[in-house]
């Protein structure tokens, strides 16, 4: 029993020495146990995944740099899953040589029920020339920390017909600090004025300040205080966070790509995966604790965004 504690603390020890170098993507397994051990491992988990999607969240327009995508793990195989190609990333997040990955099977670097799903991944693509999806997996270091991503999974045809080559790749958004970004300018060419106001001449007129854009991630940050909370109307939150409604909606899809209630929703639901999978709390007090007012809405919009319900989630999470 102290050997396994022992264990885990080191587990501990190595996920906040990479939070400390920046690296908030490992994430530690649970167990069966509710002692102090499991609560600490729980709070990392869901610190490490607030901080990561924080990053993420500053915003496609902001201050400081800008938000570019990285590849973070890519592995090239055959049809069998025999590893061919990986790129040294991969290499750096699992703590394993390049050497040791190429020619060996890429379920060696998955954890748990990830195995069974690629498993049954292989068994579809036998049956299909080309395959083109996204699926959850969970890699795991070689010090015992979780990676879990969505990744992209694509299938070819080799030289021969009967070959198949595998792709699989997790992108990430990272910001770049080396650009900085400038603000736009917005020229209208024409002969005569136009009654009528262009998109460029409406864009011009929205271009947003330092305080538009302080004002709408205020709104953004009180959003993601409140979850469980209905929105008022989009005039009513506007008026009071000091703006309008225009630049409200304009401004938002500008910084975060998306609508205010878009963005709501999809926070609510990132939420409740987390919470499905690192708490035991049930789905109903989930839905109902993130603001979802019945079950059959919350799976519908659950399985929509994430393209399997919750229940399967919890089932995949809970250990086997």
């Amino acid at each position: 029993m102290e050997n396994v504690a022992t264990i885990h603390l080191e587990k501990i020890h190595k996920m906040l020495l990479a939070m400390a170098r920046g690296n908030f993507f490992y994430r530690l397994e649970r167990s069966d146990t509710n002692d102090t051990m499991e609560a600490i491992s729980l709070v990392l988990n869901m610190l490490a995944e607030e901080i990561q999607e924080a990053l993420v969240h500053e915003g496609f327009v902001n201050a400081t740099g800008v938000i570019r995508p990285l590849v973070q793990l890519s592995f090239f195989m055959d049809g069998n899953g025999t590893v061919q190609m990986v790129n040294q990333n991969a290499c750096s997040v699992l703590s394993v040589h390049r050497r040791d990955i190429i020619g060996g099977n890429f379920q060696h670097f998955l954890h748990g029920t990830s195995i069974k799903t690629w498993s049954r991944f292989l068994a579809k693509i036998r049956k299909r020339k080309v395959f083109d999806t996204t699926m959850e997996l969970t890699f795991v270091s070689k010090v015992g920390l979780l990676v879990p991503h969505v990744c992209h999974v694509t299938t070819s045809s080799g030289i021969k017909k009967e070959d198949r080559n595998i792709l699989v790749t997790v992108v990430l958004k990272a910001k770049d600090d080396q650009e900085r970004l400038k603000p736009k300018r917005f020229t209208v060419l024409t002969d005569k004025p136009s009654k009528h106001p262009t998109e460029d001449m409406v864009k011009a007129r929205a271009r947003l300040s330092f305080e538009d854009i302080r004002k709408i991630r205020e709104g953004r940050n009180i959003i993601l205080n409140n979850l469980e909370t209905d929105l008022p109307s989009l005039k009513d939150f506007a008026h009071q966070l000091g703006t309008n409604e225009f630049k409200l909606k304009y401004g938002f899809r500008e910084l975060f790509g998306t609508s205010v209630y878009r963005f709501l929703l999809q926070e609510r639901l990132r939420k409740a995966k987390m919470l499905i999978q690192h708490t035991d709390a049930n789905l109903k007090t989930i839905a109902f604790g993130i603001g979802f007012k019945t079950m059959p809405h919350f799976s519908r919009a659950f399985k929509k965004n994430y393209g399997y319900p919750p229940s399967e989630l919890r089932k995949l999470s809970r250990r086997s």
